[in-house]
C-alpha cells in the first residue's frame, strides 16, 4: 500500500514522525502486546504525509500560517482564528487518490471483522504522546462511524481538529511550531462498549505518583464521559508487587454514581448519545473483581513492555473497553504517563492548615495543595472571557476547550467527575488543587471567598472564607540516616500513598479505628445481628451499607481488609504494625447500631476496651471479624509485612487468651511470619515485662495511656488535664524500665505514643536508652529524624553505648 496508509501491524514507536504518537502506539500495541495475551483492535493509520498532501493540493499552507501568526500570548482572538483555520483545512477536502486508498483499507478491515463493523476514527498528532507533552484531549476523535462517506467526513474533521482552540493554545504554551506539527489518523475497529463498560487506567496513582499500583476507572457505555468528567466513575486499585507474587485481589474500590451512559445512535450516520443510567445499575460496580484483575494484568504487561523499550520505568496511561458482542476486554490506547510520574517524590512539599473554618462541601481531592480565593461559577463558555486570574473556577464539569482559561485558575471545583476526568488532568498538569465530584449543591455561591484544601487525604474540603495555611518544603535526600528506626503513625488509608515517600522504616502504628469509623461506620456486632438494632433508621442505614455484599460480615471483612491493605501496600515491604480496635464503649456506641451492644460506663477510658473485649461474649464475634480482615489482608491479598498489635492488655492471662482466639481464627503467631506485638501502656505491662515478653514478639509503648495510668489522670478530663505530662519523672522511669526489660528479654521495643512528637526531650531520652524504634505523627517525622541523628552522632563521638545516660 502507498504512503497514505499504514496498517497497525507494520508500525512501531519509531514511526511517530510518519503516523503520530497515537497511531505509532497502537501499532506498537498490536505488534507487541497481542502476543502477550492482550487484546488490541486492529486498524490502519492515515499518515501525516496524507495530511500534508491535503494542504499542498489546496495551497492552504500560507493562508493557514498567516492566520496563526497574528496570535499573541494572551489568547486574544484565539476562538475566531481557530474557527477560520479549521474551516480552511476542512474545506481543503481529500484528494481523490487518498479517498480511494481510505475506502480500500476500510473494505479490507471489514473483511476481518464483518460488514457490520463500526469504526473509531482518532486523531494522532506527530508531537502527540511524547514523554514531555501528552497532547491528551487536544484533537478530535469520532466514534461509531460506518460507511464510506461518513468515514471520509470524519477524516476531514480529524485533520481540521489540529486547530482547535485548545490545541493551538497548547502548542503555543509548550513551544511547538504550528507548521511542523502534522496530523495523522487512526481508523480502527470500534470496541462496542456502548452496551458494556469502558474506562481508563494508569500504572501508578495519578495524584501522588505512587508507582506500585494500577489505578482503574470504569463506567457503563463509551468512555468519553469519564474523560470529560460528566460522571463519577467506579475506582479500583491493584497492588503490582503482590500481584506479581501470585496474589489476585483488588486492593481497594470506590463506587461511583455513573450518572450517564454514552451509547451509539441508531440512525444511518451512527453518532453517540447520552442517557441517564438505570438507578439500579448506578448502585452496582460495573466491573467484576476478575475483570479488574484482568485489566491490571494488561496494565502491568504494558508497562513492562514500554519500560523495556525505554530502558527505565515507564508508567502508562491506558484506555480500555469491553466489547458487548464478544464479552472480551480490549486495550484501545496506551501512552506514557507524563504528569504524576514527573513529580519529584524526593522533595516533600506539605500544605498544612493553621486554623479551622466552616466546612461547605467535600469531594475527591486532586493534588495536595491548598488555595484561598473567590469562586467564579461558570455555567457556559460565554462566561470564560471574564474569568479573573487566580479565582477558583466552579462548574458542572469542564471541557478541553476551556484549557486556555483553566491555566489561569487558582483552583478548580466540579460537581461531577472522577480523578481521571478532564478537570483532574488539567489541574495536575497546571499544578493547581482541584475538587471533583462534589455533587449538585447550593453551598457555593459566585464571588464567595473560600479555602479549597486537598491536603487532608483523598477527600478534599471547601471551607468558608480564608483559612490560613503553611507550605513546608523538605529535600528528603538531604536527611541523615539513623540507627534508631524512625516510623510513622497512620490511620487513614487516604493518606497512605501520599506519605509513602517519607524516609521512614514503615508504620509503627496503623489505627484500625479510623478505617472502621470512616469506611465501615457501623458497629461490628450490629452488622452481624441487625435484628437486635431497634432503631428503624439505623437498620435501614445498615441495609444500605451492606447492599453490595452477601451480609454484614462480608462487608466488614472486605472494607477493613482493604483499608489495612492500602496502608500495607503504600509501605510494602516495610513493616506495618496494625493495632486491633481500641475504641472505648462510648465511641463504639456512637457507631451505627452500636447502642444496644455497649454498656454505659462512667469512665470508659479504663473500662471495657482493648484486649478485655476480644474474648468476652459481648464482643468475641466482633473480634473474629477483625481477625478475618487481617487474615484476608495477609494471606489472600499477600501483605505479609502486616504485623498485629494488641492494645490495653491488662494481664498476662488475658494476653494468652487473645492469642488463642486469634489462632482459632487462623492468625497463628509465627505462621507465615506473623508477628504479634503488645502495647505497653499499663503499669502492669512494665512490672510484668518478663512474662509479657514470653508471650509476645515485641512491645510498643503507648505513652498516652501509660502517662494516664501512671499519674492517675483521666486524659479526657479537662479539669485535671494540666496534670497530664509525659515528662513527669514517674513516667520517664516507666519508659526506662520498659525499654530495659524488653532488651533483657531479647525482643524489640518501640514507642508509638504522642510524647516524642510533642517533646524533643522525650525523643532524646528514648534514643539514649537505646529504643529500637520511634513512631511519630507524619508532620513530626522530618524534624525528629534530624534531632535523633544529632543525638546519635553525639553519643558516637563520646562513646556512649545505647542504654547509658551521659
Amino acid at each position: 500500500m502507498n504512503d497514505h496508509i499504514r496498517w497497525f501491524e507494520t508500525l512501531t514507536l519509531e514511526d511517530i514522525p510518519l503516523v503520530g504518537g497515537k497511531c505509532a502506539s497502537l501499532g506498537e500495541m498490536y505488534r507487541s502486546l497481542t502476543p502477550l495475551g492482550i487484546r488490541v483492535p486492529n486498524g490502519f493509520a492515515i499518515t501525516a504525509a496524507a495530511y500534508r498532501q491535503v494542504l499542498d493540493n489546496a495551497d492552504a499552507w500560507q493562508p493557514l500560517l498567516d492566520l496563526l501568526a497574528g496570535l499573541g500570548d494572551d489568547d486574544q482572538g484565539l476562538a475566531e482564528v481557530a474557527a477560520r483555520a479549521r474551516k480552511l483545512v476542512y474545506d481543503a477536502g481529500l484528494p481523490g487518490a487518498l479517498a480511494a486508498d481510505i475506502k480500500a483499507a476500510y473494505a479490507r478491515l471489514k473483511g476481518q471483522y464483518g460488514d457490520d463493523l463500526r469504526l473509531a476514527v482518532r486523531s494522532s498528532a506527530t508531537a502527540e504522546d511524547l514523554p514531555t507533552a501528552s497532547f491528551a484531549g487536544q484533537h478530535d476523535s469520532f466514534l461509531n462511524i460506518s460507511g464510506d462517506e461518513e468515514l471520509l467526513d470524519a477524516c476531514r474533521r480529524c485533520f481540521a481538529s489540529l486547530f482547535t482552540d485548545r490545541a493551538i493554545s497548547y502548542r503555543m504554551r509548550n513551544g511547538f511550531d504550528h507548521g511542523k506539527v502534522y496530523l495523522a489518523i487512526a481508523v480502527m475497529k470500534m470496541v462496542r462498549s456502548d452496551t458494556a463498560t469502558s474506562g481508563v487506567m494508569f500504572s501508578l496513582d495519578t495524584d501522588t505518583g505512587f508507582p506500585d499500583v494500577v489505578f482503574i476507572n470504569a463506567a457503563y457505555g463509551l468512555g468519553e464521559n469519564i474523560v470529560q468528567g460528566l460522571i463519577d466513575p467506579d475506582e479500583f486499585y491493584v497492588h503490582k508487587p503482590t500481584f506479581a507474587r501470585g496474589h489476585r485481589a483488588v486492593l481497594r474500590r470506590q463506587l461511583g454514581s455513573k450518572q450517564l451512559t454514552m451509547g451509539c445512535g441508531n440512525g444511518p450516520t451512527g453518532g453517540v448519545l447520552n442517557a441517564t443510567t438505570d438507578p439500579l445499575l448506578q448502585q452496582k460496580f460495573c466491573l467484576s473483581d476478575d475483570e479488574v484483575l484482568h485489566l491490571a494484568d494488561y496494565a502491568i504487561k504494558t508497562e513492562q513492555h514500554y519500560s523495556t523499550l525505554k530502558g527505565s520505568l515507564c508508567p502508562m496511561d491506558m484506555e480500555w473497553a469491553k466489547d458487548a458482542a464478544d464479552g472480551q476486554l480490549y486495550l484501545v490506547q496506551a501512552r506514557p504517563e507524563t504528569i504524576a510520574s514527573s513529580k519529584p517524590r524526593q522533595t516533600l512539599v506539605r500544605y498544612k492548615l493553621k486554623g479551622k473554618g466552616k466546612k461547605l462541601v467535600t469531594g475527591r481531592a486532586i493534588g495536595t495543595g491548598i488555595v484561598t480565593g473567590k469562586i467564579t461559577r461558570v455555567t457556559g463558555e460565554d462566561q470564560l472571557a471574564n474569568f479573573a486570574a487566580g479565582n477558583i473556577l466552579y462548574a458542572e464539569s469542564t471541557s478541553p476547550d476551556w484549557g486556555p482559561i483553566m491555566r489561569r485558575a487558582g483552583g478548580l471545583i466540579t460537581n461531577r467527575g472522577g480523578r481521571t476526568c478532564h478537570a483532574a488532568i488539567v489541574a495536575r498538569e497546571f499544578g493547581i488543587p482541584a475538587l471533583v465530584g462534589i455533587g449538585d449543591t447550593e453551598a457555593l455561591a459566585d464571588n464567595q471567598e473560600v479555602t479549597l484544601s486537598c491536603a487532608e487525604g483523598d477527600t478534599g474540603v471547601v471551607y468558608d472564607g480564608e483559612v490560613p495555611f503553611d507550605i513546608l518544603t523538605t529535600e528528603l535526600t538531604t536527611l541523615p540516616t539513623t540507627a534508631t528506626q524512625m516510623m510513622i503513625n497512620l490511620g487513614s488509608p487516604d493518606q497512605a500513598f501520599r506519605l509513602s515517600a517519607l524516609p521512614c522504616a514503615g508504620v509503627g502504628l496503623a489505627r484500625m479505628e479510623f478505617i472502621i469509623t470512616e469506611y465501615i461506620r457501623a458497629h461490628p456486632m450490629a452488622l452481624l445481628h441487625p435484628e437486635r438494632v431497634a432503631d428503624d433508621s439505623e437498620r435501614r442505614a445498615i441495609a444500605d451499607l451492606i447492599r453490595l455484599h452477601p451480609d454484614g460480615a462480608a462487608f466488614f471483612i472486605e472494607k477493613l481488609s482493604e483499608g489495612i491493605a492500602t496502608i500495607a501496600a503504600a509501605f510494602y515491604p516495610k513493616p506495618v504494625i496494625v493495632r486491633t480496635s481500641d475504641f472505648k464503649t462510648n465511641e463504639y456506641a456512637g457507631l451505627i447500631g452500636g447502642t444496644p451492644f455497649e454498656p454505659r460506663e462512667d469512665n470508659p477510658m479504663i473500662g471495657f476496651r482493648g484486649a478485655s473485649r476480644y474474648t468476652h461474649p459481648a464482643y468475641a464475634e466482633g473480634f473474629a471479624l477483625e481477625c478475618a480482615a487481617l487474615l484476608r489482608a495477609r494471606e489472600v491479598m499477600g501483605f505479609h509485612n502486616i504485623k498485629v498489635m494488641i492494645p490495653f492488655c491488662r494481664r498476662v492471662d488475658e494476653g494468652r487468651k487473645v492469642l488463642e482466639a486469634m489462632a482459632n481464627c487462623g492468625l497463628r503467631q509465627g505462621e507465615h511470619g506473623l508477628v504479634v506485638y503488645v502495647m505497653c501502656e499499663i503499669p502492669n505491662n512494665v512490672i510484668l515485662i518478663d512474662a509479657f515478653s514470653q508471650l509476645f514478639d515485641g512491645i510498643s509503648i503507648g505513652s498516652n495511656d501509660l502517662t494516664q495510668l501512671t499519674l492517675g489522670v483521666d486524659r479526657d478530663s479537662e479539669i485535671v488535664a494540666f496534670d497530664f505530662d509525659e515528662r513527669d519523672p514517674g513516667v520517664m522511669a516507666m519508659l526506662k524500665m520498659a525499654i530495659e526489660g524488653a532488651h533483657h528479654n531479647g525482643i524489640p521495643v518501640g514507642i508509638c505514643g504522642q510524647a516524642p512528637s510533642d517533646y524533643p526531650e522525650v525523643a532524646d531520652y528514648l534514643v539514649r536508652l537505646g529504643i529500637n524504634s520511634i513512631s511519630l505523627n507524619p508532620d513530626a517525622l522530618v524534624r525528629t529524624i534530624q534531632q535523633v541523628a544529632a543525638i546519635e552522632q553525639e553519643m558516637k563521638a563520646h562513646h556512649y553505648p545505647s542504654g547509658e545516660q551521659p
